[in-house]
């Protein structure tokens, strides 16, 4: 059984919003289904650590943390992960220092499935060996639907975001996206983890301010096109898509250029 199915699974807890008994065994249906449906899975060419433009200059150092969202599951091809469409937009743009980004140093210590008391680990590994120059960090869904307190889930956060900012590296976080617009998961059942989404959301801006990082709200930028577009969301259509992928890398594109202290390279 997929991980992310026994989670969504749990969301059914919150039968209070059914409101009655029929409607909470409706949840529970709903978790069932949801469990049984086969989801995407990380593809061993994700395992982020790649050059994006000339080998030779000296790259700008971009890193990924999180969930499954930092490694790109859902796509076969680095180049359509949200890193790699960063690297792409950020390579060849101007340095506030003068001059071209000839290139971008790309890697991921993200991990499917992990949740914001998973960042200290994650942060500890990206810190070994040459410093990051901007850390971009996507999580959150996982703490939504496993019930996780959002405040809780927001410390866990903020002292990641704080440790990497003490080291010096630039801070850029994703909020929880809207999970609301995951079609794998038929209502009610989606409005409930639309809902714990956008609570862990509002906690992650708070946390993410207090502890000097800068935060992208991906539920309000972004959400609005993942309902729209079903081509947004991959086979499973739980994870994004290239194209959902691609929303998100430009909806995080200034607040990574800004703390890269570059101004991109637009198509």
């Amino acid at each position: 059984m997929s991980s992310v199915a026994r989670r969504i699974g749990k969301a059914a807890a919150i039968t209070l919003i059914a409101g009655t008994v029929g409607g909470a065994a409706l949840l529970a249906a709903e978790a069932v289904v949801a469990r049984s449906r086969r989801y995407a899975k990380p593809g061993l060419g994700l395992a982020l650590r790649t050059t994006v433009g000339a080998d030779n200059a000296t790259p700008l150092r971009l890193v990924m943390l999180g969930d499954s969202a930092a490694l790109g599951v859902g796509v076969d091809r680095v180049a359509d992960t949200v890193g790699g469409q960063l690297a792409a937009l950020l390579s060849g743009g101007e340095s506030g220092k003068g001059g071209p980004v000839q290139a971008v140093a790309l890697s991921s210590v993200g991990v499917a499935g992990s949740r914001s008391s998973d960042l200290a680990t994650q942060v500890a590994r990206c810190l070994l060996g040459d410093r990051p120059d901007v850390a971009v960090i996507l999580v959150g869904g996982n703490d939504a639907i496993t019930l996780r307190r959002p405040a809780d889930a927001a410390a866990y956060l903020g002292a990641a975001v704080r440790r990497l900012r003490e080291a010096g590296v630039e801070v850029v976080v994703g909020t929880c996206p809207d999970l609301g617009a995951a079609r794998a998961i038929a209502p009610p059942l989606r409005q409930v983890v639309g809902f714990l989404g956008r609570r862990v959301a509002r906690a992650q801006v708070r946390a993410v301010h207090a502890a000097g990082g800068a935060v992208v709200d991906l539920a309000a930028e972004t959400g609005p096109v993942f309902r729209a577009d079903p081509n947004t969301l991959s086979v499973d259509r739980y994870h994004p898509s290239a194209d959902g992928y691609r929303v998100w890398a430009y909806a995080l594109l200034p607040s990574v250029a800004h703390a890269a202290g570059v101004t991109p390279r637009l198509p």
